[in-house]
């Protein structure tokens, strides 16, 4: 079970995806995990690069090609948000669907791979947030994904089912409220009613009620 500070930066990176429009929760944790792969990949290439570098030799079964370096985590997690957009859209989840070759059981599973962030500016933000989350350690990563997994079942609760922002927006847009539109939305007072005035202090049944029925 994560506790603490792991827990507070995921439920920052889930909190942003909720805030860019995507609210489905199947939906967060696909596209989390994608990202974590990816930077995932990046950290066993670098460690194959350190290897080399202190053995004098070649990169042993390299994931990276020379003409792929910016497809790495630590090169377009330095892009701006457009260019880093563009790429991982267009280069990594293409990279990804191919990785491993076309009959093998990796293949398989990520054919359908598919990038869904919306805009750059949630993708710079929610990588921006998934490098300080380090998951190399222990059985963090399970920790993490059964951490996930409970948010889907307790979804609804505690307002996780709120309105995204977007669709806030685009409901203020169509509305188009003004100063003069307070009146109409004001709360009425409590001016007793047929109802609300019912009598119950002598009889077990209310009068109105009783006359009602």
């Amino acid at each position: 079970m994560i506790t603490g500070e792991l827990k507070s930066k995921i439920d920052r990176v889930w909190d942003a995806f909720w805030s860019g429009g995507i609210s489905n929760p199947l939906e967060v944790i696909e596209q989390i995990t994608y990202l974590m792969f990816i930077k995932r990949l990046d950290q066993i290439h670098t460690r194959k690069e350190n290897k080399a570098n202190r053995t004098k030799t070649e990169i042993e079964n390299p994931i990276f090609s020379p003409d792929q370096q910016d497809l790495r985590w630590s090169r377009f997690s330095q892009y701006d948000a457009k260019t880093m957009h563009d790429l991982v859209s267009n280069g990594v989840f293409p990279f990804l669907r191919r990785l491993g070759g076309g009959d093998s059981t990796y293949a398989e599973h990520m054919r359908d791979a598919r990038f869904t962030i919306p805009t750059p500016g949630l993708l710079a933000k929610v990588v921006d947030m998934l490098d300080k989350v380090d998951v190399a350690a222990g059985d963090t990563k399970g920790d993490l994904y059964e951490y996930m997994l409970g948010k889907i079942a307790t979804a609804g609760q505690n307002g996780q089912f709120r309105t995204p922002r977007h669709i806030i927006r685009l409901m203020v847009e169509m509305t188009a409220p003004g100063p003069r539109d307070a009146r109409r939305y004001s709360i009425p007072s409590r001016t007793p009613t047929s109802t609300t005035a019912c009598s119950t202090a002598s009889t077990s049944t209310p009068r109105c009620c009783a006359s009602a029925a």
